[in-house]
């Protein structure tokens, strides 16, 4: 593997003849595995340099993929001067995490508006192709790359590459989750469970990602003297790094994203330091200081590298609830009244719904029959209160996938993993930016195996024909009663519904087999089935993409398979639908299928007997 260094510094350009040896430009490195695979990290000023390079070899770059840890200005300030972005015969894919409303073509469009740059983004047509990241895992060519959130104050993620025996690790921008300088553990150089165990468990998870690196490319901005004024900032101190890679079994580290004030002397010093730090631990890591032109060849291992690991489950591509956080509701859970108002005023600055308590059984009445998107729970909870929120709200609300983020004092944080439920352990005081930015990793964390439903394009109008039935919320009928008893024996399944999909709930008219009455909309496989004359057959739940985490799949009343058939309004307008329910997959037959659609002709009769 090729590595090359365009762009070492941090937060902005820093030319100049005190900036020589180490190098002026923002972020940029170039990875070309041994299959000509060519991937570069950040687009600072230094990739400019490198699309010249690039240009110059005569052919210029047919194919690259450019992963960008997040999209602060230092990161891509350099993307509309990389030259092989305007070749007619080239592809480029960039890649950047996933935010919230903006997307990432979006974002590198803004910068090349007519205002501030010549050529729009639109010019250059399918030349380029723009992807958003979670955290997971995915390929390009030869090459498995895996991403993780790092902590930083905008959403920012890290990337480890293992291709060709090697292992490249790229995390920029990122600070210390225990927000403490100094030493992590003694002693170092230990096997990653023991010299981890202690850590916070959000250094511990970032140790398990940089984790036998044979080079690790890690924001090291600061010394642990200048970290102490710089906590919240978002970046990291180089004692931090030196000892989570040695605990790690890094085998290269490079310390980069240089601060603007660090001169080449003040670099040289800190090189220095960094060595020191590892002789006085009797260490083998190899440290250096990222300097522009820097190029190394790493070679595979003769034993193999370590596995790929799997710090988060899924395809680091796939679909998210990404499109906005208004409206989700977030339950914060704290007994200091200063703490609580202050969360409360952070998560309703990015649109959602706060329900707040002061102790354990305040907060399962404020959730209960609420579809939270996020829980936000105080350590500090009265007796222990904490950890027995967070399990019961995995138990009440039937999925595992609820991000819970705990708060504590840095005194009061945990031992080794995060116990009893909790996605992170968050250290307080925090900046409001910084909190912003964990719920927003928080819920794009949660893989989108559950979509909501599109709203019908006529769906002003079905609202209309359904509430003119004036059927919501009456009494049980046996005329509807008689459809679904003999729709549960036909079909041999335990549940029969007749369903009526209102604005904000599916209201059910009349059920077989269960106790139910409503349920929310965003919820209900009904909401979908009204999309389509059709009937929709969903074989087993848990292998379709479109519900597998819904809670009515992962908790009761565990849906597995299910079967609906729109009914219509009078008008026309499919307002509900005859469905069937099971708890174990199946599929349906055509003469099923038909017969199933009879059935819910004899209850539109009945709906249209109703004005």
């Amino acid at each position: 593997m090729h590595v090359q260094f365009w762009g070492t510094r941090g937060s902005i350009a820093t030319p100049g003849p005190q900036t020589v040896r180490y190098g002026g430009n923002t972020s940029c490195v170039s990875v070309r595995t041994s299959h000509g695979t060519q991937l570069v990290f950040d687009a600072g000023t230094g990739i400019r340099a490198l699309g010249d390079a690039l240009v110059a070899q005569g052919t210029a770059q047919q194919r690259g993929h450019i992963l960008i840890g997040h999209t602060h200005w230092d990161h891509i300030q350099g993307f509309p001067f990389f030259a092989p972005l305007f070749g007619a015969a080239n592809t480029w894919d960039v890649y950047a995490p996933r935010g919230f409303g903006t997307s990432l073509q979006e974002t590198l469009a803004g910068q090349m508006q007519y205002a501030y740059f010549p050529i729009n983004l639109d010019d250059m047509g399918e030349r380029l192709r723009c992807h958003d990241l979670v955290e997971g895992a995915f390929m390009i060519d030869e090459a498995r790359v895996t991403t993780i959130y790092l902590n930083h104050a905008a959403l920012t993620l890290g990337y480890r590459v293992e291709v060709d025996g090697v292992v490249v690790v790229y995390a920029t921008d990122h600070e210390c989750h225990s927000r403490t300088a100094g030493r992590l553990g003694k002693p170092l150089g230990q096997v990653l469970g023991e010299a981890l165990g202690d850590l916070h468990p959000g250094d511990r998870r970032h140790g398990e990602f940089i984790a036998g690196a044979d080079l690790l490319i890690h924001d090291t901005q600061y010394t642990d003297a200048e970290y102490s004024s710089h906590v919240g900032w978002g970046h990291s101190p180089m004692e931090y790094v030196v000892d989570l890679a040695m605990a790690s079994g890094v085998r290269r580290l490079a310390l980069f994203h240089h601060d603007p004030s660090h001169d080449d002397a003040a670099m040289d010093t800190m090189v220095a330091a960094a060595r020191q730090r590892v002789f006085d631990a009797a260490g083998t890591l190899d440290v250096f200081a990222a300097a522009e032109g820097g190029v190394f060849e790493l070679l595979a291992r003769e034993a193999a590298p370590a596995p790929a690991l799997t710090i988060s489950n899924g395809d680091a591509r796939a679909k998210v609830d990404g499109g906005s956080a208004t409206g989700r509701t977030v339950l914060i859970a704290c007994a200091n009244a200063d703490l609580r108002e202050r969360l409360r005023g952070v998560v309703t600055t990015e649109g959602m719904v706060a329900r707040d308590a002061a102790d354990l059984q305040g907060a399962l009445d404020a959730a209960h029959a609420e579809s939270l998107a996020l829980a936000l729970i105080d350590h500090a909870l009265p007796a222990g209160e904490g950890f027995a929120l967070c399990q019961a709200l995995h138990t009440t609300h039937g999925s595992a996938q609820l991000p819970v983020i705990m708060l504590a004092g840095p005194g009061d944080l945990p031992k080794a993993q995060a116990p009893d439920g909790a996605t992170e352990w968050l250290a307080l005081p925090v900046s409001a930016q910084y909190l912003r930015t964990k719920l927003r990793a928080a819920l794009l964390r949660t893989r989108a195996r559950w979509e909501r439903a599109l709203l019908p394009p006529d769906e002003d109008k079905r609202l209309n024909a359904l509430r003119a039935l004036n059927l919501l919320d009456t009494a049980a009928e046996d005329r509807f009663d008689r459809i679904t008893r003999l729709a549960a024996l036909l079909f041999h399944v335990p549940v029969a519904l007749i369903s009526l999909v209102d604005a904000q709930r599916q209201w059910v008219k009349s059920c077989t087999g269960v106790e139910a009455q409503e349920t929310p909309r965003e919820l209900s496989f009904c909401s979908h089935a009204i999309l389509s004359p059709q009937a929709l057959v969903v074989p087993d739940a848990l292998l379709d993409e479109r519900f597998a985490d819904n809670p009515v799949v992962t908790g009761g009343p565990r849906v597995r398979f299910y079967a609906g058939q729109s009914i219509s309004a009078p008008d026309g307008s499919r307002v509900g639908t005859l469905c069937l329910i099971d708890h174990r997959p199946h599929n349906l037959a055509p003469g099923e299928l038909e017969a199933l659609k009879d059935l819910a002709a004899l209850a539109e009769l009945e709906l249209r007997g109703s004005r």
